[in-house]
């Protein structure tokens, strides 16, 4: 066992603070990394806040995690010392199940082992994650980094971009298609960059008219503000694809409008009842509204190769260990263009 710094909530009304417990000694399918930086993602709040339920506290949050292999155990074969990894938001699955037997690990039928917050079958207790100076995980649930991409700015494809990659490659985006971004934050910048480089002609789909020019720096063709009934009327029945990254309850209606017959939309933000949803106008043009959560393995690992091709990383801002608490104030209410990033480097 070897001692971690780390910061944790100990209770949903509690600022995270300075935290200290033990990791496993790495086993011999284990790989332990060195963290370097560690992503912040909205569902870290979410969970360190009890917004989805009682928490497991002490809690170390962070499944955003890039860094540097120390040791590999002795039937680690694929990976070595020094390696550039990264480790998303799952550490384990049963690995026998139908879905794991398809590389779909995040729908593992016996549950999953998430990176924190989660029952540890090695150590008893519970999991936890990346806001820590390093972490040991089993060598089916790491993935290589590749090395030209901006180390800082890898963070979030280990969660924001599978999230959006995922649901682009699983319902077929290709070059020519009119593809939609409903939302520009954490997980929409990553959907335009990714559906871009795809060939799509790419259309973000925002309320707000001063979002329009980053969108295009972002690398959007155009965009529809969706305050706007007749710019919004006038596109109906013409996208080939709708990723919707709205973090909250809203109508979906206008935006199932926009879709072509056969058409799909996939919801990958709100994790809550959806209003809008009328059979008539799913049955009438045989449309379709959909959910997707993040990629198993071997899809996170395709995604960051593509990353690599087009040289593909988030927008981040840099923090330290300490700015923890202003940066989760800041993400509620929107104030990050468009990831916070832990230099971990800060915690020691």
């Amino acid at each position: 066992m070897t001692k971690n710094k780390a910061f944790a909530a100990h209770s949903k009304a509690e600022p995270l603070k300075p935290f200290t417990f033990e990791r496993r000694t790495c086993l011999e399918n284990d790989i332990n990394i060195d963290i370097t930086y560690c992503g912040v993602c909205h569902s870290d709040i979410h969970m360190a806040r009890g917004e989805w339920g009682e928490a497991p506290y002490p809690l170390v949050p962070g499944h955003e995690i890039v860094g540097r292999v120390t040791e590999v155990g002795s039937k680690v074969k694929d990976f070595k010392t020094g390696d550039l990894v990264g480790v998303g938001c799952l550490v384990d699955s049963c690995q026998t199940c139908s879905s794991c037997e398809e590389n779909l690990e995040q729908y593992c039928e016996n549950g999953a082992t998430m990176t924190y917050a989660s029952t540890d079958k090695h150590s008893g207790g519970f999991t936890y994650g990346g806001y820590s100076q390093s972490i040991v995980v089993d060598k089916n649930f790491v993935v290589k980094v590749p090395e030209n991409l901006l180390e800082k700015a890898v963070a979030p494809l280990l969660c924001a971009g599978i999230t959006t990659y995922s649901p682009l490659k699983h319902w077929g985006v290709k070059r020519g298609d009119k593809v939609g971004i409903v939302g520009l934050g954490g997980l929409g910048h990553m959907g335009v960059k990714l559906a871009k480089a795809m060939g799509a002609k790419v259309v973000m789909i925002t309320t707000s008219k001063e979002k329009a020019a980053d969108a295009k720096r972002l690398g959007a063709d155009e965009v529809l503000i969706s305050k706007n009934t007749e710019d919004m009327s006038a596109q109906n029945n013409t996208f080939d694809f709708i990723l919707n990254t709205i973090p909250v309850k809203h109508d979906v209606a206008p935006y199932m409008d926009l879709l072509k017959r056969d058409s799909t939309m996939v919801v990958v933000g709100a994790f809550d009842v959806l209003d809008g949803v009328n059979g008539g106008s799913l049955i009438i043009k045989r449309k379709r509204l959909a959910g997707s959560v993040i990629g198993g393995i071997k899809e996170t690992q395709e995604m960051l190769d593509f990353c690599g091709e087009h040289n593909i990383v988030s927008d981040v801002e840099i923090i330290n260990m300490d700015q923890i608490n202003e940066a989760f104030d800041r993400v509620v209410s929107s104030d990050i263009k468009y990831r916070f990033v832990i230099d971990m480097k800060s915690l020691n």
